[in-house]
């Protein structure tokens, strides 16, 4: 990433984008800003910051939302993220740079498709659904940080309406982002970059939460979607590239 203050404004406009999406529909910062943050930083930081980026935000959201979290129906996708976290971890810990990248920008595009064609299987409801989700996420967002889209199949297949979804994704968020931190540690960002990171959250915040109100819930989810597929294909066209 371009060094000084250019590349942290950079860097914060990134964020800003994921974290808009974040508020506004519960899961999308790593689907919308991961591949950006992975292409200026690598796949190591940029997971990570994707990581302390979506959990912070997704606190954020929480904090008005939390009376509508379903605890119980929650513990299953957490429990079992917990389990595969450290797995997620190691294999990006191992993994050389240009092969994480077209992991990472395979399971971006390919976990962007699978949401657009709405997956429907019976083995994604009930307690089943949730244990296989939640292992399935964890490791993903450990990896690579994208740990959402799972949890998006299993509550569609669920049948969980918007406003249910969008508060128990910000709990999930909160608690898998910071399973993944406490796996890998933080990033290693320059005082310039968190300054940006940080006003890139709160801007974020405030952009998300205008939109929650004014955009059609499927109008944003197909712009997110696109936006996500496009940048997994290029991430990993990049890894392809560094081969």
């Amino acid at each position: 990433m371009a060094a000084g203050w250019g590349g942290a404004v950079l860097l914060g406009l990134v964020v800003l984008a994921g974290s808009s999406v974040q508020r506004l529909a519960g899961v999308g910062f790593a689907l919308v800003a991961g591949p950006a943050l992975i292409l200026l930083l690598g796949p190591g930081e940029g997971v990570t910051l994707s990581n302390c980026a979506a959990g912070a935000i997704s606190a954020v959201g929480l904090a008005t939302g939390w009376r509508q979290v379903r605890l119980a129906r929650m513990l299953p996708l957490i429990g079992a993220a917990a389990c595969t976290v450290p797995l997620g971890a190691l294999v990006a810990d191992r993994v050389p740079s240009p092969a994480l990248l077209i992991g990472i920008g395979a399971l971006v595009a390919a976990a962007a498709l699978l949401v657009i064609r709405g997956v429907r299987a019976a083995g994604l409801r009930g307690v089943r659904g949730a244990l296989a989700a939640g292992a399935a996420s964890g490791f993903m967002n450990s990896a690579a940080g994208v740990g959402g889209p799972a949890v998006s199949l299993y509550a569609v297949n669920t049948g969980w309406s918007a406003r249910e979804f969008v508060p128990n994704a910000q709990f999930y968020g909160v608690a898998v982002n910071l399973f993944s931190l406490a796996a890998k540690g933080a990033p290693h960002l320059a005082a310039p970059a968190w300054s940006a990171v940080a006003a890139g959250i709160m801007c974020g915040a405030g952009v998300g939460k205008a939109l929650a109100d004014r955009v059609a819930e499927r109008r944003a989810r197909a712009v997110v979607l696109g936006l996500a597929l496009a940048g997994g294909l290029a991430t990993l066209g990049k890894g392809l590239w560094e081969l």
